[in-house]
C-alpha cells in the first residue's frame, strides 16, 4: 500500500516474526467481526501495539460518506463519498466516559430544541478497530460500556431524558500484561478470543528480531518495499475469506458442532457463548484457507483461544495455557 510521506511508516504485518496465537486471533476477527474481539495477554515489548497497528495497514480502505462522523457507508450513488483507511483508535488509559460515548449538549436541546450530540471515540472507531491497550487498568463500567457496545453494534447515549442512539461497529482489541492483574472473569469471557505471547527466547529469532526493526527504523520504506508482495497477498487473501463467508457457503458438520459442544461440557464452561465463538471462529479459519468445509483441524487451531479465558472461575486464578483445552479436545476427538 502507498503512504505518503508525511505519514508516521507503520511496521509490514507480514514481517512480525513469531507470535503465530496473536497474529491469528486479528485476522480471524477481521474476517469475522462477530467473533467478539480479542484480549492480547503478554510480556512488556513483545509487540503487542506494532502487531494491531500493521494489521490496520494491511486492510482495504472503505467508502464513506464525506464529512460523517460516524464513517457511514454511502446508501446511493449520489451521496458524497471517499475512500479512507479502515480507522483504528486509540483508547486513553484516563478516558472518561464522556470522552467515550460522546455527549449531549443539554442547554442547546433546552433553549433551541436540537440534539446537539458531540460524538465520542466510539462514533470515530465504527467500521474500524478500537485498541485498548492496558484494558485490565481501565475502570470496570467503562470496560463493560465497549463490550456493550461492541457486541450490540451500537452506542446508546442517554442524558437528562434525551436519546440518542448511533452505529458503533467495531473490533474490540484489548492488550496488557499479566503483571499488572487480570479482568474479571465476567468481562473477560464476553471477549471472543484470547490470545497469550510470551518473550521470544531463541537467540537466533531475537537477532533477526532486532535487525529487522534496526534496518525499519533507518530505512522504513525501503523495508515496507521488500514486503509488499506479501503484504497484497495477505490483503487479497483475507478479502476472499470474507467474501466466502457472506455467502454462507462455509459448512460446519453437525457432528463437529456436537463434539465442539463437548468440549465446552466437560470443560465446564458457563454460559453458550464459548460454543458460539468456537464454531464462527471455525467457520473463519477454513474461509481463509478457502475452504467451505470446517475439519477437525481447523476446530485444534482456534479452539484454545476461544476457550482458554472462559475456564477461570476465581479470580485469583491464573488463565490456563491451553494444556486443559488441547487435553480435553484430545479426548473428545480421539487425537
Amino acid at each position: 500500500m502507498s503512504e505518503s510521506t508525511n505519514e508516521r511508516p507503520v511496521f509490514p504485518f507480514t514481517a512480525i516474526v513469531g507470535q503465530e496465537e496473536m497474529k491469528l486471533a486479528l485476522i480471524l476477527n477481521v474476517i469475522d467481526p462477530q467473533i467478539g474481539g480479542v484480549m492480547i495477554m503478554g510480556d512488556r515489548g513483545t509487540g503487542k501495539s506494532t502487531t494491531v497497528r500493521a494489521l490496520v495497514d494491511l486492510l482495504p480502505e472503505i467508502t464513506v460518506i464525506e464529512n460523517d462522523p460516524f464513517n457511514t457507508a454511502p446508501k446511493n450513488d449520489s451521496d458524497p463519498s471517499t475512500q479512507i483507511k479502515i480507522p483504528m483508535v486509540d483508547l486513553p488509559l484516563g478516558a472518561t466516559e464522556d470522552r467515550v460515548c460522546g455527549t449531549i449538549d443539554i442547554e442547546k436541546a433546552l433553549t433551541e430544541g436540537v440534539k446537539a450530540f458531540e460524538p465520542g471515540l466510539l462514533a470515530k472507531a465504527n467500521r474500524g478497530i478500537l485498541y485498548v491497550d492496558e484494558v485490565n487498568l481501565l475502570d470496570d463500567h467503562l470496560v463493560d460500556v465497549l463490550l456493550d457496545s461492541a457486541a450490540s453494534g451500537w452506542n446508546t447515549v442517554e442524558r437528562e431524558g434525551i436519546s440518542i442512539c448511533h452505529p458503533a461497529r467495531f473490533i474490540l482489541v484489548g492488550s496488557g500484561n499479566p503483571e499488572e492483574g487480570e479482568l474479571r472473569p465476567q468481562l473477560l469471557d464476553r471477549f471472543g478470543m484470547h490470545a497469550q505471547i510470551g518473550t521470544v527466547r531463541e537467540p537466533e529469532l531475537r537477532v533477526k528480531i532486532v535487525e529487522q526493526r534496526t534496518r525499519f527504523d533507518e530505512f522504513p520504506q525501503t523495508f515496507r518495499d521488500e514486503y509488499q508482495e506479501s503484504q497484497d497477498a495477505l490483503t487479497t487473501k483475507i478479502t476472499a475469506a470474507r467474501n466466502l463467508l457472506k455467502k454462507d457457503s462455509v459448512v460446519l458438520s453437525y457432528d463437529l458442532q456436537v463434539k465442539i459442544s463437548e468440549i465446552c461440557s466437560e470443560l465446564n464452561v458457563d454460559g453458550l457463548r464459548g460454543d458460539i465463538i468456537t464454531n464462527r471462529a471455525a467457520k473463519a479459519l477454513a474461509s481463509f484457507d478457502i475452504r467451505e468445509e470446517v475439519t477437525a483441524e481447523d476446530i485444534f487451531k482456534i479452539v484454545t483461544l476461544c476457550l482458554r479465558h472462559r475456564l477461570r472461575k476465581d479470580p485469583l486464578e491464573s488463565i490456563d495455557s491451553g494444556t486443559k483445552v488441547q487435553e480435553v479436545f484430545s479426548s473428545v476427538f480421539g487425537y
